[in-house]
């Protein structure tokens, strides 16, 4: 390419591995400001640099595989079949806190500038929780331009299973699950958890999915999500179908089909896989970017045409990597909603890439301004040091602007630890959540969302600031200004 940014390549490790055979899924079952000098992405990023020779987007390549429509509806037909969204969401068993209701640590995660608009907090068992950590939002309004499934208002998040704390199971690690969030009164916002799972023999099983979930985009009948960094395969991103929703019907730890049912770790709820899309270039490298991408997070551009999945890779914010944006398109075919844009051979085809100096990238966001002639990208940006407030970078093809705020006129005006991001066109607003739930003591572990490290021993006693929110994207570009 002709520009790699103006900072030193430098490796580390991590790789995105999952893997499919056969005609099923075999997935190896992945608001204190700071100083100047202290804050996030204190150096402007600059403008986008595009990639465009073939050498650059060819390491972007997917290939799609998808699950016969036999072993998916075998599965569905021995467990009763779909359920549907209504029902989980008629069955929601857990309570969102409105803004009043959150802590004083969990209002402290929320943006400075511009303010969210919308802000809920999580059961307290969730908020606290050591063992799953909160990575991505997608919502109804990335499903239909009307903002609705059906009649309802809904929001997903998708949480990992960290594995890590004191008398974490090593089966539960990368266990993958979705809050679909009730969100139809906004006074009243209440969810259910369904465990994402992968068929097994023909559909006479199922395992469990394992993904860090770090991003997940529902539009139309589809939820696509990132795969399990480190997993053992070239899978990027898992395919669900949203009108496959499955009951189980016996409470154990296990997951798959049991002496007397089928049984989801203790979960009513399932979602099976029907397909994955894999990296044309094999496992990804996360070192650099000069191989294929490990990819962490995703997200929907309803102002390009055709509509398309946008995704960033994630580098250390002290690694002085430059990350990569691009998109991919979603089909057209009246028989293909929800998934991308393949050729005969299941091919798909990166359609722009550019390369950003903004490093550390939890999440990214392509929207192109009525009457603009290209999009600008937003780039959420979380510092190296946990606990601080991180920095949403608008960036295009020109150049690259954050809101300031405090009296030292810092970046660092977003969230604390924010992760993926999400539009939805009907309201205008952009949506995201905050990962962190810290110990008492303020100590949290370098990954985004742990609760704690190894060095305070996964102690009790953690404090949460764990938020979903919602800020106007007019907001965000008003405080540019």
């Amino acid at each position: 390419m002709a520009y790699r940014g103006r900072h030193r390549r430098r490796k580390k490790g991590r790789a995105l591995r999952a893997s499919l055979a056969g005609t099923a899924l075999a997935l190896t079952v992945a608001a204190g400001l700071i100083s100047t000098s202290q804050a996030a992405s204190s150096d402007n990023p600059g403008a986008l640099t595009a990639l465009g020779s073939s050498s650059e987007t060819d390491k972007l390549g997917l290939r799609e595989n998808l699950v016969g429509e036999d072993t998916l509806d075998a599965l569905e037909s021995g467990m009763g079949g779909n359920v549907g969204v209504d029902a989980v969401l008629k069955n929601a068993n857990h309570s969102m806190r409105g803004r009043a209701d959150c802590s004083a640590s969990e209002k402290a995660a929320l943006p400075v500038e511009p303010a969210a608009t919308r802000a809920y907090c999580w059961a307290d068992s969730d908020a606290r929780t050591q063992k799953w950590l909160p990575q991505s939002v997608t919502t109804s309004g990335d499903s239909d331009e009307d903002g609705r499934w059906g009649s309802n208002r809904v929001i997903l998040s998708g949480w990992t299973h960290d594995g890590q704390p004191a008398g974490a199971q090593e089966e539960d690690k990368g266990l993958a699950r979705v809050a679909f969030v009730d969100a139809n009164d906004p006074a009243n916002l209440k969810y259910r958890w369904v465990l994402l799972v992968a068929p097994l023999d023909g559909g006479k099983d199922f395992e469990a999915v394992r993904s860090r979930i770090g991003g997940m985009v529902w539009y139309q009948d589809k939820l696509i999500v990132t795969a399990r960094n480190g997993a053992a395969g070239d899978d990027a991103l898992y395919v669900f179908d949203m009108n496959r929703i499955l009951r189980a019907d016996v409470t154990s730890g296990a997951v798959g089909k049991v002496k007397d049912g089928w049984s989801a770790h203790g979960y009513r709820y399932v979602m099976p896989a029907m397909g994955s899309y894999s990296l044309t270039g094999g496992a990804c490298d996360a070192t650099t970017n000069d191989r294929v991408p490990c990819f962490a997070s995703v997200s929907l551009d309803r102002t390009s045409t055709p509509h398309s999945l946008v995704a960033n890779e994630w580098f250390r914010p002290d690694s002085g990597e430059p990350g990569r944006v691009w998109r991919y398109d979603y089909s057209t075919a009246s028989d293909r909603t929800g998934l991308l844009a393949a050729d005969r051979r299941g091919r798909v085809h990166a359609d722009e890439a550019y390369e950003t100096d903004a490093v550390g990238l939890q999440g990214v966001l392509s929207h192109r301004p009525s009457g603009a002639s290209e999009p600008n990208w937003y780039a959420g940006h979380a510092p190296d040091a946990r606990g601080e407030h991180g920095t949403l970078w608008r960036q295009n093809k020109s150049a690259a602007k954050a809101a300031k705020c405090g009296a030292e006129e810092s970046y660092a005006c977003w969230g604390r630890d924010t992760e993926s991001l999400s539009y939805w066109q009907e309201t205008g607003e952009l949506w995201t959540l905050t990962g962190r739930s810290a110990t008492a003591s303020g100590r949290a572990h370098e990954l985004p969302g742990r609760a704690a490290d190894r060095a305070t021993a996964w102690q009790p006693g953690t404090v949460s600031e764990r938020v979903l929110y919602a800020v106007p994207l007019s907001a965000v570009d008003h405080s540019l200004e």
